[in-house]
């Protein structure tokens, strides 16, 4: 079941089956998703030693484009090395992947036009088949087809909607895309570079052309205008689909119905709870993602530990991956599950984590044990993450998760004044401007007690709360009143 709530801030969908949620996605107007996006770039800057460039596409930083990226080894050896790229040059570039942190986003040359059953690529000469449609038969039948119907000096993705398409089906949408390639041609001889070329679909059109299927019982939109768009482009990908769309006119909000606010609340939780009494500790930093696996309450069905120990780690692999999709962590994935002394049971793991990573849509690869045992994972990044679009860092912690306890205060506000007194003294004495939080910690402080003794001046915690905690203020009394 598909759920996708509407409003003028931010589209949010869910993928929900028997009642838990297993895709999530949000889209804000500030935080447009550029993958997918076509550009008139301009070359700004080439480095030769990295093989790369940037390229200027209208967006607050210069892409990353590495100059081999997506080009077939035929075509770059036909160019001489000084004249494949240079600065100044315009040339359509596509955006695989959005700014992340102080990094702009990643563009290639190797451009790609998707629909609903066919993915056209302009620039290589290739026929592609998903790895998804598992029958021979049908994998020759639509190997064939793209064949026949792929434009000269192009190349096709049969994606895994296409399974038991009809050759009229796939033959119409590769020529519509065709024409698409053409007009995304000529707006470029038009446009001033940088420009935008190609808008890739909103994330509710991506959701209905890539996950629309025969096995989605329900498609419920809270939105009237949004539900007539999505009917209409039913009515040409997937007719049959069109019975199962539904409006919500609910008073209570869609996701509250269902129950997704609620599972949304642990997707920026640290620890998650298994359902066997386990949990998972997630940390994170920007290029990987640490998850420590504990047995917690859970202590089995029997006496034998390594049952124990086995069952928690499998529940545990299930909750990971879909933990990853949902919060849709990327980059290097470091797993620590509870030690196996099999391996036997190393190796069923290993396996269950492949299968269940098989329905990604981004490239997962399960890399397999370390020499200290932690399993290693990679996954494509292409976007921030959920908890970035979601949170911000706080500013009492600056994202750490901690502030600094008492005595570390009260020893800093110590130096802080010992360095105002060597400069001169101030004979009424210091008044300290603490947040509640922070004087409340501080208000039997043995530290500053004993300074105060030992400098004979005369300190005044004051309550200030536009301070964060653990933030201090230091001023000079003008009296000893």
């Amino acid at each position: 079941m598909i759920l996708v709530s509407v409003s003028k801030e931010e589209t949010r969908t869910a993928i929900v089956q028997d009642g838990e949620l297993i895709g999530f996605e949000l889209e804000r107007p500030a935080h447009s998703h550029l993958v997918g996006n076509i550009y008139s770039g301009r070359i700004q800057n080439v480095l030769p030693g990295m093989q790369a460039a940037f390229v200027d596409i209208g967006f607050q930083k210069n892409a990353f484009l590495y100059i081999g990226d997506g080009m077939p080894p035929d075509v770059m050896k036909a160019f001489p090395t000084q004249t494949r790229i240079h600065v100044g040059q315009v040339l359509p570039v596509q955006v695989v992947k959005d700014a992340i942190g102080m990094k702009g986003p990643r563009v290639t040359t190797h451009l790609s036009i998707p629909g609903r059953n066919v993915v056209l690529m302009p620039t290589a000469k290739y026929i592609g088949l998903s790895r998804r449609v598992s029958d021979d038969a049908e994998r020759k039948r639509l190997k064939d087809i793209a064949e026949d119907v792929c434009p000269e000096n192009m190349g096709l993705i049969i994606r895994t909607a296409a399974e038991n398409q009809p050759r009229e089906a796939l033959e119409n949408e590769v020529r519509y895309l065709e024409r698409l390639w053409d007009s995304i041609q000529a707006k470029q001889k038009r446009a001033s570079a940088p420009a935008l070329l190609y808008r890739d679909a909103e994330l509710l059109i991506r959701l209905v052309r890539d996950q629309a299927a025969e096995d989605i019982d329900k498609i419920i939109i809270d939105d009237e205008e949004a539900a007539h768009r999505v009917s209409d482009l039913l009515e040409i990908i997937s007719p049959q689909t069109r019975e199962k769309l539904f409006v919500h006119k609910e008073e209570k909000p869609l996701f509250e119905e269902y129950g997704i606010e609620e599972q949304l609340k642990q997707l920026s939780s640290r620890i998650v709870e298994l359902r066997s009494g386990g949990f998972l500790v997630f940390d994170h930093t920007e290029a990987l993602t640490v998850i420590d696996v504990n047995t917690g309450k859970f202590v089995g069905s029997d006496n034998r530990l390594g049952n124990t120990v086995y069952d928690t780690n499998i529940e545990a692999a299930h909750e990971i991956m879909r933990q990853i999709f949902l919060r849709d962590i990327g980059g290097i994935i470091i797993v620590d599950f509870i030690d196996m002394e099999k391996e036997s049971q190393k190796e069923e793991l290993l396996q269950l984590l492949r299968d269940l990573s098989a329905d990604d849509k981004k490239k997962t690869n399960i890399v397999g044990i370390t020499a200290l045992g932690l399993v290693e994972i990679t996954r494509k990044k292409t976007r921030e993450n959920m908890e970035s679009l979601l949170y911000a860092d706080c500013p009492c912690c600056d994202g750490s998760g901690k502030i600094l306890s008492a005595e570390t205060i009260a020893v800093n506000i110590c130096h802080d004044v010992r360095r105002i007194e060597k400069h001169s003294h101030a004979p009424f004495g210091y008044e300290i401007d603490l947040n509640h939080v922070t004087m409340e910690l501080l208000r039997n402080s043995y530290v500053l007690e004993q300074f105060s003794k030992e400098l004979s001046i005369d300190i005044v915690l004051h309550k200030k709360d536009d301070l964060y905690p653990g933030k201090y203020l230091i001023t000079r009394r003008s009296s000893d009143s």
